[in-house]
């Protein structure tokens, strides 16, 4: 069965960090672009960071540049989201997305990148 199973959400106090993690099952991500994006109530879907895999490069959103962190772990089909000085306004449901782009970069536009599976989400609050 090929499914994202995202974890690590929480609560935390602003300032605090979280490492979520994305596991792949069925598939491998080697030739795969993956995303992570964030909804909060009421609010669209937003990306917030990507890794291609066609050459490693990696793209943040702007809120998040300098905070938020997006790794691989080949060996265990996994990726993770290292989240930094977190702020309240961080707060929202995770979802990490695949997309099979073995030779372009990744897309931060959760419509526009070609992502076909996507994780049930992950919880974070960020909250005093």
């Amino acid at each position: 069965q090929v499914q994202l199973v995202e974890s690590g959400g929480d609560l935390v106090q602003p300032g605090g960090s979280l490492r979520l993690s994305c596991a792949a099952n069925g598939f491998t991500l080697d030739y795969y672009a993956i995303g992570w994006f964030r909804q909060a109530p009421g609010k669209e879907r937003e990306g917030v960071s990507c890794s291609s895999s066609s050459d490693g490069s990696t793209d943040y959103a702007d809120s998040v540049k300098g905070r938020f962190t997006i790794s691989r772990d080949n060996a265990k089909n996994t990726v993770y989201l290292q989240m930094n000085s977190l702020k309240p306004e961080d707060t929202a449901v995770y979802y990490c997305a695949a997309a099979p782009r073995p030779f372009r970069l990744c897309v931060l536009r959760p419509r526009e990148g070609g992502y076909i599976y996507w994780g049930q989400g992950t919880q974070v609050t960020v909250s005093s």
